[in-house]
């Protein structure tokens, strides 16, 4: 077996979606302001990042359609600024252990990264070749991965590939448990409506991941894998940091 690390660092001035706040760090206790007994030192640090920022989950209170959440729950009666959402938070999602595919969008286009104006159809998704059962948890490569380290350009002006809706029926016809990708917006942006979003959290109960790494599963044509992840349980939040890892050979 042999395991993938799919999240990405955090560091300052990381990309962050513009609607959402930005990962801050610093050390808040240097080796050597403090001495204890026999000479030792601790340090310490502290962070604040939005839940949307970084390798995250979407919790389905994350987007909401004619004032209603999934199941169609009235998202008004359900939230607070100091105690977030009652319904459908973070906190409420277990574990994930479960099977994970990779379609690799970019290779089946015949390029390292997909250009930011490309819509990924289901016609691209059947013609990776990997079959998506029910419950699996799947991962789209476009090769934005690649621009982490650049903020500006990863972001870049949130214009990027991704699912149109067409591809977004086409997962949530497959019975998917949950669909992630390597971009800031996993559908296609910019799109002010956010169509993917309200059909997979709102209308499907299905959840989102982004800002995944998933090069390392593309350079070694890891197709399929036991997908491990666990959200951070912040009540009431809708979404949350996750460190996702995909284990090879773990599936009879």
């Amino acid at each position: 077996m042999k395991v993938y690390d799919l999240g990405q660092p955090y560091f300052a001035g990381m990309p962050h979606h513009p609607v959402h706040p930005p990962f801050l760090f610093g050390l808040v206790k240097q080796h050597g302001e403090y001495i204890g007994p026999g000479g030792c030192s601790s340090s310490s640090d502290a962070i604040a990042l939005g839940s949307h920022v970084g390798t995250h989950i979407d919790a389905l209170c994350h987007f909401s359609c004619g004032g209603k959440l999934f199941g169609g729950v009235d998202a008004a009666g359900v939230q607070s600024y100091t105690g977030g959402l009652k319904k459908y938070s973070v906190d409420t999602i277990p574990p994930i252990v479960r099977r994970g595919v990779l379609l690799d969008i970019a290779r089946v286009a015949g390029v390292d990264v997909l250009p930011a104006d490309f819509v990924i159809t289901p016609e691209h998704l059947e013609q990776t070749g990997v079959a998506v059962q029910p419950g699996d948890v799947v991962l789209l490569r476009t090769g934005w991965a690649k621009y982490f380290e650049d903020p500006a350009k990863y972001i870049s002006q949130v214009c990027g590939p991704g699912p149109g809706i067409a591809g977004a029926r086409w997962l949530s016809g497959k019975g998917v448990f949950a669909a992630g990708s390597d971009t800031v917006a996993f559908e296609k942006v910019p799109d002010p409506a956010m169509p993917v979003h309200v059909h997979l959290l709102v209308e499907s109960g299905i959840h989102i991941i982004e800002c995944l790494n998933l090069e390392e599963l593309a350079a070694e044509r890891v197709y399929e894998f036991q997908f491990i992840a666990a959200p951070m349980k912040i009540r009431g939040a809708t979404g949350a940091p996750v460190r996702p890892i995909a284990i090879a050979g773990a599936l009879s």
